[in-house]
């Protein structure tokens, strides 16, 4: 079973995590995980933590010489900023009357977190509701992507919208370098420019922005995902994967909200066969998904990012401690973060694509995982 945990606060030492259920004998490309690290750090409207972290991944365990060796991973990545925060998050002894928060920001987790765990700071919440934990989640990610490129898998996000601005992102997967210098991660490069400048003039106005985007994956196989048991439907595994991405609000697969408005003979996708071409479609509104099975056809995931919660025109709160009306804490932070959780949905697609894998298929080796793997694709 592949499984991992993280731990980590925003502005401690480190974050790490755990992998366990990886085969023996995947070759680690340090490049592409770095760069997927890199890129989720990347994208305009990001604050200015993004200037002081140079994330890189780093192992303790479960790898020899660039090779996985079936053993738990130990990843742990190292927050730069610490150094500024030493006094403060002491895990012996810390000062806890310094950069206390008390004033909770609508939107995010301190108010509900302070009340849940009868915190008297808040800071003990914001500190692991951070979207900082997303890094090493990120690093995950790009290991599973690792394990998925050497069974043929692509997986690509494009961001489809900031704010009101709607872009035109194609359903396909493009080449890569037509994103990588790309502020916004989108190829449509006339909405590009128009939603730069939505997000300056909600900078200037010190508000902050949301948006959507979709994350694709080719090359992927009938049979993934079961209908079984509701736990076990992979459209269901991949909506909380993403969900559980700060900020993320509304998930949807294939046509999504919109296949609700059309009758059904313009919603499912008419099946063929012809001998050398095998199964095929001729549209693929379900997204790649069928009753909770990846049904061969692209898998096509959206989803909805909200503003960031922290504004520094802060709206109206409560003081934690006295109860009166105050403005709400602002702290360092994104106007805009759509094209770096496009990022982070992208590794999260990536680890549920590869524990399906790993269910379907298993193997204590790659080799023994890509040999099952060519031959269930064989035989269908």
């Amino acid at each position: 079973m592949l499984r991992f945990l993280t731990a980590g606060e925003s502005h401690g030492k480190a974050l790490n995590a755990i992998i366990e259920g990886l085969p023996a004998g995947l070759k680690l490309n340090w490049q592409r995980i770095n760069d997927f690290l890199g890129r989720r750090q990347a994208g305009y409207g990001r604050g200015t933590r993004m200037q002081l972290e140079r994330d890189q991944l780093e192992i303790i365990s479960g790898v020899r010489n660039s090779v996985t060796l079936g053993t738990p991973v130990s990843l742990l990545i190292k927050n730069q900023d610490a150094e500024n925060w030493q006094d403060v998050l002491a895990v012996k002894k810390a000062d806890l009357s310094k950069k206390r928060l008390l004033k909770p920001r609508p939107g995010h987790a301190d108010f509900a977190g302070g009340i849940k765990y009868r915190h008297r700071d808040l800071r003990n919440v914001l500190e692991r509701a951070s979207a900082r934990e997303t890094a090493v989640r990120t690093a995950v990610g790009a290991i599973a992507f690792e394990l998925l490129a050497e069974l043929g898998f692509k997986i690509q996000g494009q961001v489809m919208s900031i704010g009101s601005i709607q872009a035109n992102p194609p359903e396909k997967i493009v080449p890569s370098d037509m994103l990588r210098e790309n502020p916004l991660f989108c190829t449509d490069q006339e909405a590009v420019e128009v939603m730069l400048g939505e997000i300056k003039l909600a900078e200037k106005a010190g508000d902050s922005l949301g948006g959507t985007f979709q994350v694709l994956a080719e090359n992927v196989p009938p049979g993934l995902g079961s209908h079984v048991h509701w736990d076990r439907r992979l459209d269901g595994r991949l909506a909380q994967a993403l969900m559980s991405i700060p900020g993320i609000k509304s998930v949807e697969i294939g046509l999504g909200r919109a296949s609700a408005d059309l009758p059904g003979s313009q919603v499912h996708d008419s099946l063929f066969y012809q001998p050398k071409k095998g199964y095929y479609r001729l549209s693929n509104h379900a997204g790649g998904l069928e009753g909770g099975i990846t049904n061969g056809e692209r898998l096509v995931v959206r989803a909805a990012m909200k503003p960031i919660p922290t504004l520094r025109k802060p709206l109206e709160t409560i003081h934690w401690e006295t109860k009166k009306p105050v403005g709400a804490s602002v702290e360092r932070s994104d106007v805009c973060a759509v094209p770096a959780a496009m990022v982070v949905a992208e590794a999260m697609v990536a680890w549920v694509l590869a524990e399906a894998v790993l269910e379907k298929f298993a193997g204590d080796h790659l080799d023994e995982l890509k040999t099952n793997f060519k031959n269930y694709c064989a035989e269908i």
